[in-house]
């Protein structure tokens, strides 16, 4: 049975989202690593802000058990997911193309990369309910990925 959340995670993005003086003023961007920063916290979820130059991106990941939306509000991203399979390790599936205004909720068994492979820079928006606690890394094999590290939040980011 699918896990059911007190927050509606794509609604909540594009609220976030629509709420420009809440995050404008936090924009951005750090030339050596993902700039990033907390927009609410709450019992049932969290929100943050990321932003991302040319070729900045994430490693394959999925989010713990959390479920999430994001949404780009500036720019566009490239994320490719995957699917996961029986033996801890996940199929790659496809890529998409978001650009601003695009909205991309996951389940709690999502696994995917996202990256700016643009040449403008991005904003985006990404809600989590629960709130993260842990991240789980996979390395790529042909077309598989390979579950690899476990990080916890406040100890491995």
């Amino acid at each position: 049975m699918p896990q059911r959340h007190l927050v509606d995670l794509a609604a909540t993005a594009t609220r976030l989202a629509d709420n420009t003086r809440l995050w404008e003023s936090l924009v951005d961007y750090d030339p050596v690593s993902r700039y990033y920063a907390r927009l609410a916290m709450t019992r049932e979820h969290e929100a943050w802000l990321l932003t991302w130059v040319p070729g900045q991106g994430t490693d394959w990941h999925d989010h713990g058990g959390s479920a999430g939306a994001f949404t780009v509000v500036r720019g566009a991203l490239t994320e490719e997911h995957a699917v996961l399979q029986g033996d801890e390790s996940a199929t790659v599936a496809s890529t998409r193309e978001l650009g601003a205004g695009a909205i991309r909720p996951f389940g709690t068994r999502h696994i995917h990369r996202v990256t700016n492979t643009s040449l403008e820079p991005a904003v985006s928006i990404h809600v989590y309910a629960p709130a993260l606690t842990r991240m789980n890394g996979y390395v790529r094999e042909g077309d598989r990925l390979r579950l690899v590290e476990s990080r916890l939040a406040g100890v491995a980011w």
